[in-house]
């Protein structure tokens, strides 16, 4: 049998959460700003990485904003998702939903088209199975996020949900209800994110006031039994990021990583890359990272991989379909 190195990075697996802008690699920013004429605050691509070095959430979310600040036309979004696409399936990736935050570009007098016509294009011609769930910036009032709806309805059909992101602390989930009430009537899927700086409180208000179907990190669930046991008796699907939660200091080091406690309490754990332009890593580093500190078992990258298939909004025919191909590749080993 292989061993789990090469059998987490040869593995069918899809990717849940991936923030796009969070793909973003310091050579594209560089190569953008030069191309729309941006003026950047590093003058190399050697000193924005330097400059990857976070303390927090928020120490993240403004060096995240500066560098989407090259992203103009809709060729750079384009760009940025093809770009990502190749690096997905270059790890075996068969499917990915991806994140995009409209706010971050319209406020800067990007038209709503350029951004969702540009990463949903790159998704159909691209390698993989794609699909696009537009967050919400929690920083920002709820009736810009109202705004913003009213804004994507014309592109309603390229969308297959709504989720809801940035600064977690003091912006807890309910301070979004009436906009996500809307989006559950639009019959749009609805994730968050949660428990991940913020408390697990902010997990059941995301369940009970939001109705998500998926929440987004979640590793705190763990400090609340109760919700715990009713996270696992729902199936609510948590897309957990190790390299980030490492990266923004959620955990110490990956040997403290939670993710294997997870999936010891019946959760449906599954792993991703979160912003891997900026956090060390996309789908396979993060697999990689788990096997070499936990340690993973055999079985256990089995469930991964599983969950993340089973946890997707794919319909029931394509999701079996990967599963299947999953389950042949365990029974060749």
């Amino acid at each position: 049998m292989p061993n789990i190195r090469d059998i987490v990075q040869q593995m069918p697996k899809a990717e849940l959460h991936i923030h796009i802008e969070g793909s973003l690699e310091p050579e594209l920013i560089f190569a953008l700003a030069q191309r729309n004429g941006v003026a950047l605050a590093y003058p190399s691509v050697e000193a924005l990485r330097a400059a990857y070095a976070f303390s927090d959430l928020q120490s993240f979310l403004d060096i995240y904003y500066a560098g989407a600040s090259v992203l103009l036309t809709e060729q750079d979004f384009y760009d940025m998702t093809a770009a990502y696409l190749a690096r997905a399936h270059a790890d075996q990736v068969r499917h990915a939903e991806i994140f995009f935050d409209p706010q971050t570009h319209t406020a800067r007098g990007v038209p709503f088209a350029s951004v969702v016509n540009g990463i949903w294009r790159a998704c159909q011609e691209g390698p993989i199975s794609a699909s696009l769930i537009m967050c919400f910036l929690r920083h920002l009032p709820e009736e810009e996020a109202i705004a913003t709806l009213e804004e994507a309805l014309p592109y309603r059909d390229k969308l297959i949900g709504v989720g809801l992101d940035s600064s977690e602390l003091g912006h807890p989930p309910e301070k979004f209800a009436r906009v996500f009430e809307r989006c559950r009537q639009l019959g749009l899927h609805l994730v968050a994110h949660a428990g991940e700086e913020g408390p697990p409180a902010y997990i059941e208000t995301a369940l009970d006031l939001l109705n998500v179907e998926r929440i987004d990190h979640g590793v705190r669930c763990l400090e609340d039994g109760a919700l715990t046991q009713r996270l696992a008796q729902e199936h609510i699907a948590l897309t957990v990021c190790p390299l980030s939660n490492i990266k923004l200091r959620v955990f110490g080091d990956m040997g403290q990583h939670n993710l294997l406690a997870l999936l010891d309490a019946g959760l449906v754990a599954t792993v991703n890359s979160d912003d891997p332009a900026y956090f060390g890593g996309y789908m396979n580093a993060n697999f990689l990272a788990v096997a070499e500190a936990l340690p993973l078992s055999v079985q256990q990258a089995y469930r991964l991989a599983h969950n993340s298939f089973s946890a997707s909004f794919l319909d029931a025919g394509a999701k079996q379909g990967f599963i299947d191909e999953l389950d042949h590749y365990f029974a060749t080993l």
